[in-house]
């Protein structure tokens, strides 16, 4: 069996760092919960912190958020899919749009349910991902603006997840110049530019980040304390509020180069191992997580003295070395997880998903204090 552990009191405090920074700053902020994959044991979690916003990517995960808690906004991140649009109007609050005929649509569904849908609009920014180019921008505003029951609130930006284009003083300040121009052009006011994520933190850090953007979206540097946009760790986040357990189901003394003809393996690669020196044996354990799962390449063995030299579809094959008299059969390997394998595990029914928390005493449930966002 593997389980992979959320740590409540390593996500709190996580919360609570951001939730300072944040307020110290003026800036407010929603947490990103995509990569929990609407797993409603970790959502409920996510639903105790004292923020009342948050943002998916997948309709049935801000489905599953409503189901748990009705009175927090949810935000759909990326552009609406046609076939989704009742849905979307239904379980998000808010969604971030690019296209007139899509918002068209909305406007309908909404005004069919009798509600307001809020919208924000995405603008190109270099990243070449989704977002209206800005030399099409007012005339796709004059487009929009009469859509009855639509409500803009905001212009955003997306950056760095496709490309890797990071953010800039220069592209906040573009972005600025274009909800000014959009708001003199149609005598409009636009309350929010939703122009940060977790790339974005550390040009507040370094007071790099304009004041005009007032609305962060965060869901990795909240998850595993990075500083994504150098790949590092914020001093003072823990990076292991997730942790990834696999039990051992074969410990045993063998060969560390394969005998036989080499043909391709599972995933069509034909190994090479030339520059290896045959030793005699090593001790070898086989843990119950394999490529169905997660990609070996985004997780380390919190032991350093294991290395995985081998996986299969729903193994995973660890060379003990020093280790080897610590482990036996049905212990269990505990490993680090990093955003991409943490996507992974999640999305994996074979993967069970547990809170732990390690503070001596169980946490009372409390109400919820949730705050309008957007």
């Amino acid at each position: 069996m593997s389980i992979v552990t959320l740590n409540r009191r390593k996500l709190r405090e996580n919360f609570n760092y951001l939730n300072r920074f944040f307020a110290e700053k003026n800036i407010e902020w929603s947490v990103v919960t995509k990569v929990l994959c609407g797993n409603d044991t970790f959502l409920y979690e996510m639903l105790s912190l004292p923020i009342g916003e948050f943002c998916d990517s997948r309709i049935s995960n801000l489905k599953t958020i409503k189901a748990l808690n009705p009175d927090v906004q949810t935000v759909y991140i990326k552009p609406v899919p046609l076939t989704f649009v009742d849905d979307v109007v239904k379980y998000a609050d808010v969604s971030f749009n690019t296209e007139v005929e899509t918002l068209s649509l909305l406007s309908s569904k909404a005004v069919s349910l009798n509600k307001f849908h809020k919208v924000v609009i995405m603008i190109e920014m270099g990243e070449l991902r989704e977002g209206v180019v800005r030399e099409k921008l007012l005339d796709f505003f004059g487009k929009i603006l009469k859509l009855p029951n639509i409500e803009i609130v905001g212009i955003g930006t997306n950056l760095c997840c496709m490309n890797g284009v990071l953010p800039d003083y220069d592209k906040m300040k573009l972005l600025h110049e274009s909800k000014q121009e959009i708001e003199k052009t149609f005598n409009i006011r636009i309350p929010y530019i939703s122009g940060g994520a977790s790339v974005s933190i550390p040009l507040v850090l370094n007071d790099e980040m304009p004041p005009y953007i007032n609305h962060f979206r965060i869901g990795e540097t909240l998850f595993f304390g990075t500083n994504v946009y150098d790949d590092t760790f914020i001093e003072g986040m823990h990076h292991d509020v997730f942790k990834l357990n696999a039990e051992i189901i074969e410990i045993k003394e063998k060969p560390n180069i394969p005998e036989g003809k080499l043909g391709t393996n599972l995933t069509g690669e034909k190994k090479d191992f030339n520059n290896l020196k045959k030793i005699k044996n090593t001790t070898r354990a086989i843990v119950d997580i394999g490529l169905l799962d997660l990609s070996p390449k985004n997780i380390k063995p919190v032991n350093k003295n294991l290395e995985i030299v081998g996986q299969s579809s729903d193994m995973l094959v660890l060379d003990l070395q020093n280790s080897y008299k610590n482990y036996k059969v049905g212990d269990t390997v505990v490993f680090e997880l990093n955003y991409m394998s943490l996507l992974s595990v999640m999305n994996s029914s074979y993967v069970e998903k547990k809170v732990i928390s390690d503070i001596g005493h169980q946490i009372k449930k409390r109400k919820n204090h949730f705050v309008k966002r957007i």
